[in-house]
């Protein structure tokens, strides 16, 4: 067990976070992490709320470990998603892609704990004027939808854990205990996976995603849509997206996501954008999260004493 801010706040035994992927971040995978003793995340930006609600009363099922909802303010069209949140009973939620102040006050009423999702300083001091127990800062690198304006976890964190006080999980570029400790290393106390989770034995995706993600090299990934409309991307890379590399579609790349589960679930890795972090270029097979959990924590701790005994530091 690792005892720090975030494991306290979180309820969990280690201070990993399971990324909040649209249609991914459901039940099977999310009971899957709060069962090892991380923190599993189920996902609003599908915008299915009753295919949602149905999953947390899985998870219910599944497991009596904490788990949390995340809140993709640009994805989630109803009116009353916080109401939605409180009801499910869970006590941690994060919030992303959006304005930090729009829920936090409610949700903290509420007595949940709240963090968000930063790209950027400047996103990051919103974000804590707004009133949030902690950050969750994302470097470029990292798969999904991103700041356009994209800045690397090595750069990023250190300079945003140097301007505030709230606890922090660093997202982007994490996949095992060696990057968790790199990321403790520049002031985070807690990591968050969604490549590695993605490619999970329990991950609902079809096995040609996950096959995709292990065969990828480390410059398999590509930033769409840099100058938009829409957010930016990081995605893995197909015949679709090294056009779209150069190009947006007619429409848009948001338009592709008509036909996502074509991709997630039916394996056509044409059919739609399969989102992915340069992680995928560190992934080399599929495995069971309870294996992926220990074996991270396992080198973390073992990394950073290897770090002491090197360099003559007292842990």
């Amino acid at each position: 067990m690792i005892k720090n801010r975030i494991t306290e706040m979180l309820g969990v035994q280690y201070p990993i976070v399971q990324a909040p992927m649209g249609w991914i971040a459901r039940s099977q995978l999310a009971s899957a992490v709060s069962n090892a003793g991380a923190m599993g995340i189920i996902e609003t930006s599908s915008g299915q709320l009753d295919e949602v609600r149905a999953e947390i009363g899985k998870m219910r099922q599944l497991t009596d470990k904490p788990f949390g909802v995340n809140v993709a303010q640009a994805f989630v069209r109803d009116p009353d998603i916080v109401q939605f949140v409180i009801d499910q009973g869970v006590k941690f939620v994060s919030t992303s892609a959006g304005d930090p102040a729009k829920y936090c006050g409610q949700l903290k009423a509420a007595g949940l704990t709240v963090f968000h999702v930063v790209p950027s300083l400047g996103a990051a001091l919103k974000a804590i004027e707004a009133g949030v127990d902690g950050l969750i800062v994302e470097g470029g690198e990292g798969g999904g939808f991103k700041n356009p304006r994209d800045v690397a976890t090595m750069v990023l964190l250190p300079l945003v854990c140097s301007k505030v006080d709230v606890p922090i999980i660093a997202a982007g570029g994490i996949t095992d205990g060696r990057t968790m400790a790199a990321a403790f290393a520049l002031g985070a106390e807690g990591v968050q996976m969604g490549t590695r989770m993605v490619s999970a034995a329990e991950s609902p995706v079809h096995e040609n995603w996950k096959t995709a993600i292990v065969e990828a090299k480390e410059t398999d990934t590509v930033f769409l849509n840099r100058f938009g409309p829409g957010p930016a991307l990081r995605a893995l890379r197909t015949a679709k997206t090294t056009e779209y590399e150069k190009a947006s579609p007619e429409g848009g790349v948001m338009a592709e996501f008509a036909n996502a589960l074509k991709l997630y679930f039916g394996g056509d890795m044409e059919a739609s954008i399969a989102l992915s972090g340069q992680v995928a270029g560190r992934i080399d097979s599929v495995r069971p999260v309870a294996d992926i959990i220990r074996d991270t924590v396992r080198e973390f701790e073992e990394v950073t004493a290897d770090l002491g005994r090197r360099y003559g530091v007292t842990c």
